[in-house]
């Protein structure tokens, strides 16, 4: 349990502790993943949560929970389930319901939006993304920080061109081939 409480707000400790309990699950704290912040895995009749180590506290709470509430469905509904259907939703909404009023303000107003109908994945939100970001240790800087007309570079060392804003998403142009492409406004970049 002390190691939770690295990761996690205080006060929730006690309460991961014993859902993870439940069911004898082993966490595993993983490096930072470019491509997912958990996952969960029914293996050899165990089950496995990972979690990038670099999440705040709160953002870790939100993925731990996530995946919590996918070792939940699939115990009580084998395998009959969509990953995210409607069980999953449910499970996910009554299991962060506990949790709401250990977040600062603005991160409850965008988590109880986004518990409405909740997505496979809390990063497609972007206000929400954007209310737990300012919780984290390293501030990074996204699309939606520069001004249009400016150049900036995505991680991978590509160089594009900020043009407009359309509809949710910033038109950008490759300054290597031309081409435009739209991005989120959570995108990453550099300048």
């Amino acid at each position: 349990m002390s190691q939770l409480g690295k990761y996690l707000p205080q006060e929730s400790v006690a309460t991961i502790q014993k859902w993870l309990d439940l069911h004898a699950c082993t966490l595993i704290i993983k490096k930072a993943r470019a491509t997912k912040l958990g996952d969960y895995r029914f293996f050899k009749n165990r089950h496995f949560i990972s979690i990038n180590e670099n999440l705040n506290p709160y953002s870790f709470l939100i993925t731990l929970t996530h995946e919590i509430a996918h070792m939940n469905v699939t115990t009580e509904f084998s395998s009959k389930t969509l990953p995210h259907g409607k069980e999953w939703k449910n499970e996910f909404r009554r299991l962060m319901l506990v949790f709401l009023p250990l977040f600062p303000d603005e991160i409850q107003q965008c988590l109880a939006k986004h518990l409405k109908n909740p997505k496979a994945s809390s990063s497609s939100d972007t206000e929400l993304v954007q209310a737990l970001r300012k919780y984290d240790k390293k501030q990074i800087l996204t699309i939606s920080d520069i001004p249009c007309g400016s150049q900036f570079y995505t991680p991978n060392g590509k160089l594009y061109l900020k043009e407009k804003k359309i509809r949710s998403r910033y038109q950008c142009k490759s300054l290597i081939n031309n081409k435009t492409y739209l991005f989120s406004p959570i995108a990453e970049v550099r300048l």
